[in-house]
């Protein structure tokens, strides 16, 4: 039984939901999202509600129930408000710089790292360090936070690399001298 897949999704006031069959078009302020699900999974909107259910009992329909509901939520989230994802970049020398709509990284090799952004993702750059990640899909803002980060991933000696504003890099001791 799927605690999250059963609970109805409410639409906000300025969303504009289409369903048709599994395939889901959700219009908002900030913009438009579609997505096409597994026929498997049913989905209804009944008076200002969104509902999901599963067809049968299967292992498949129980995993793809409560994800389904869950992306359709997200969906109705991202084109009401953005998703946002921040990054610091630590290290002497490591910066960032906003070209346009793509990123110019020093980040310590003999040349900068120039990252262009996805088509619906915008990058802000509050001051030298500080990249935020902005769109309406939350899977691609995600995905182009971490493919930010995998262009110098921090490291446990020194903390120089890219992280997560919320992530803890746990640090090692270096070599001892005699």
């Amino acid at each position: 039984m799927s605690r999250i897949g059963n609970k109805p999704i409410d639409i906000p006031a300025g969303i504009e939901v289409n369903i048709d069959g599994s395939h889901v078009v959700v219009k908002g302020p900030k913009g438009t999202l579609e997505k096409t699900f597994e026929s498997k999974i049913s989905i209804k909107m009944e008076d200002g509600k969104i509902i999901v259910s599963r067809s049968s009992e299967d292992k498949d329909s129980r995993s793809l129930h409560g994800l389904t509901r869950t992306l359709i939520n997200n969906m109705i989230i991202g084109v009401q408000n953005e998703f946002t994802k921040e990054l610091q970049i630590n290290g002497v020398g490591y910066r960032v710089q906003k070209q346009g709509n793509n990123l110019n990284l020093a980040l310590g090799y003999s040349h900068p790292v120039i990252f262009e952004a996805p088509k619906g993702i915008t990058f802000e750059v509050t001051n030298g360090n500080t990249i935020i990640v902005k769109g309406i899909d939350k899977e691609l803002v995600g995905q182009t936070a971490a493919n930010i980060r995998a262009k110098k991933v921090p490291e446990v000696y020194g903390g120089k690399g890219i992280k997560y504003s919320d992530e803890v890099i746990r640090r090692k001791v270096g070599k001892t001298g005699k």
